[in-house]
């Protein structure tokens, strides 16, 4: 068996920019297993599959090297990405199992607005002390949401600067931990930390905007923000807070199309 993958730097649109994410489309669900496997093999930070249903959606998937992944936002962009290049489409509806229809649009200027399922984070009042101590700042108050803790700091170069310990952090599995200031050039900043489910740090997480937009929203007094993951690679996004939906949009750019002999 033959399968096509495409290689896509997300929030970005610069090659060796954003977070690079594997896309490969199926005729029909592979097992788990083996979808875990080329995801292994792969080894970056997450592997899209996509099966077309019957109503014209697309179900998607991820897995990281390690496990399945419940939502991924920049697997996501990458998804859409050879979905309107390849059916000449700009607009994709997937359908998921954990976060219900995710919808896609390609805009004039090439940049993808992805409209997902707010989730805006509560702040904690018991901090647990893995999460302490796994910081080598410490943050300034604590959220936590379905997918990771917030741990929000007063300026950018506290997280530009933060170390992390990551056999602390895997204690609070199964949720991941993002570090977030307000920012001089972009609203704000953050970096994203999943050593339990992923790797040491992503370089760019769409997901967690979805958490981190409405928060600075509340913070700044406006739902339209612009943000900046400064990872080592870093990705921009732009974020619209609505009701019950974080709309990011960012852009995205061809890094390989290959094939997997199975």
């Amino acid at each position: 068996m033959k399968l096509t993958i495409h290689q896509i730097d997300a929030f970005s649109s610069e090659l060796f920019k954003g977070n690079y994410a594997a896309v490969i489309l199926l005729e029909s669900w592979l097992s788990d297993d083996l979808m875990l496997n080329i995801a292994s093999e792969n080894n970056v930070s997450e592997t899209a599959f996509t099966c077309q249903s019957a109503d014209g959606s697309f179900a998607i998937r991820w897995f990281s090297p390690l496990m399945e992944i419940d939502f991924c936002g920049h697997a996501t962009l990458a998804a859409a990405y050879v979905l309107c290049e390849q059916h000449t489409i700009t607009q994709v509806r997937f359908s998921t199992e954990t976060v219900g229809e995710l919808i896609v649009n390609k805009n004039n200027d090439g940049s993808f607005a992805m409209t997902f399922p707010k989730q805006a984070p509560e702040e904690v009042q018991l901090i647990p002390d893995a999460l302490l101590a796994g910081l080598s700042i410490q943050p300034v108050k604590v959220l936590k949401n379905r997918q990771a803790y917030f741990a929000i700091y007063d300026n950018e170069q506290q997280v530009v600067d933060l170390k992390t310990t990551n056999e602390q952090l895997k204690k609070l599995a199964p949720l991941d931990v993002v570090a977030t200031a307000p920012s001089v050039e972009y609203d704000f900043i953050s970096r994203y930390f999943w050593p339990a489910s992923g790797g040491d740090e992503d370089f760019v997480t769409g997901s967690i905007h979805t958490g981190l937009a409405p928060y600075w929203a509340g913070q700044f007094g406006k739902n339209s923000l612009s943000a900046y993951q400064a990872s080592q690679r870093g990705g921009k996004l732009h974020c619209e807070v609505g009701d019950t939906t974080v709309t990011l949009t960012g852009h995205a750019v061809r890094y390989l199309k290959g094939t997997i002999y199975l």
